[in-house]
């Protein structure tokens, strides 16, 4: 990495409330990769159905796709930090409830799938929030290298805690899994308590007035840059994202693991997300253009994993591979995004996003979940590689209608903080 590159990698954390907002994330979402892999080995020891896996997947994120929209609103007129301590605290209650549950043995399937959809349904309003709080903290020439670092840590977290899970399901149980999620929430919490208000930089609160939502859509649908990236995710986070659903019948009947397995595999994706977020974060672009070449890639890596043998290490190395790619289309198209919306429109536009990302979900886990059960899970792989390789095809159609501004995004960091931010970097 030159030395230019590591410059605007980590240029973000001269900013102290985006190291207090990294730190705590980073503890956070530890707890969620464990509660994530947690809750898809207890589905398939209830169960022992990858459809019902898919299904019980698609149950947590349908809110996501039915009220993401509404959700970016809240987003655009409210507070973002004190909106996110609500949803950060109702997301740790439902885990502490899980947790205790699955504890002392009470837990249930229609449990599970309740919880699962109200986690759904804060998720719906907290993801778009967390998304357009970044730039709140950062500021516009910061907001590549912030997207990015956002994306290395989760994946950094994404390469921990499957891995504890494992380790934790296999010694002591899966509800310690959920428990130790819950915890987790306090770092974010007393980071977003402790920040200094004053040094944040928020959009102008989105007065409440009828037609706001139709409005966002409107706008969406009157901007190329916008829609023909949506259009691309819809594809992709409907069959290409469902790891959920493919990686645990990867592990428990490709590979004849266990919980340990699933965790390695889940692991070796993480590590690969890092490199692959910390690549975006130095050397990547945004702008359509960029987009495609990001789904090209993902495209390769998921056709590489669907096609080694199965063979443990050389499994781990492609899905290492699909990690990489998959961060890199994630991250490149939500800085797309940002820098392309309006900031009165963000939020909605941000929610979005997340309805196509996450609320595909409904969509594709049953799809994905009864492909792998019944064709294997390295045919629920090549599916979600002919995904990516359409939203190809769909971008290169639409590339003539984007304006050439849209095509490239110049997103490159600049080279010191604004003044105020150095100031407050030397107290």
């Amino acid at each position: 990495m030159s030395r230019r590159g590591g410059r605007e990698t980590f240029a973000a954390l001269r900013v102290p409330n985006f190291r207090l907002y990294f730190a705590g994330q980073s503890v956070s979402l530890v707890g969620t990769w464990m509660q994530a892999v947690a809750q898809s080995w207890l589905v398939l020891q209830l169960t022992g159905s990858g459809t019902v896996l898919g299904l019980v997947v698609a149950a947590q994120f349908l809110p996501v796709l039915l009220l993401g929209p509404y959700g970016g609103l809240i987003a655009d007129r409210a507070d973002k930090r004190h909106l996110l301590m609500a949803t950060q605290t109702a997301l740790a209650a439902l885990a502490l409830l899980l947790g205790l549950l699955t504890a002392t043995h009470l837990v249930r399937l229609w449990i599970v799938v309740l919880l699962a959809v109200v986690l759904g349904t804060v998720s719906a309003v907290d993801n778009p929030t967390r998304q357009t709080f970044v730039p709140e903290v950062v500021g516009p020439h910061l907001l590549r290298g912030a997207v990015s670092l956002n994306s290395v840590m989760t994946n950094t977290a994404r390469a921990i805690g499957p891995a504890l899970a494992g380790v934790l399901i296999a010694s002591v149980g899966v509800g310690v899994c959920f428990l130790a999620n819950a915890a987790s929430f306090a770092a974010v919490l007393l980071a977003l308590r402790i920040m200094r208000t004053g040094q944040l930089q928020p959009s102008p609160a989105l007065q409440k007035a009828p037609g706001q939502l139709a409005a966002g859509l409107r706008y969406v649908r009157g901007t190329p840059g916008l829609w023909a990236p949506l259009a691309m995710m819809a594809l992709i986070g409907t069959l290409s994202y469902e790891f959920q659903v493919v990686i645990p019948l990867l592990a428990r009947t490709g590979a004849h693991g266990d919980a340990r397995t699933y965790g390695f595999m889940a692991s070796a994706m993480g590590l690969g997300a890092v490199a692959g977020g910390l690549t975006v974060a130095a050397y990547g672009r945004a702008g359509v253009v960029p987009l495609i070449g990001a789904a090209a890639s993902f495209a390769a890596a998921l056709t590489a994993a669907a096609a080694v043998t199965p063979w443990l290490p050389v499994e781990l190395v492609a899905l290492a591979c699909v990690g990489m790619g998959g961060t890199v289309f994630l991250a490149t198209g939500n800085t797309t995004l940002q820098l392309v919306a309006d900031p009165s429109f963000r939020g909605r536009v941000m929610a979005l996003w997340s309805v196509t990302f996450l609320g595909s979900t409904p969509v594709g886990g049953p799809i994905v979940g009864a492909v792998a059960e019944h064709l294997g899970p390295r045919a629920g792989l090549g599916l979600g590689a002919a995904a990516c390789l359409a939203a190809v095809v769909l971008g290169l159609l639409v590339l003539p209608r984007i304006p050439p501004r849209h095509r490239f995004l110049e997103t490159l960091a600049a080279p010191d903080p604004p003044p105020a931010l150095t100031e407050t970097d030397r107290t």
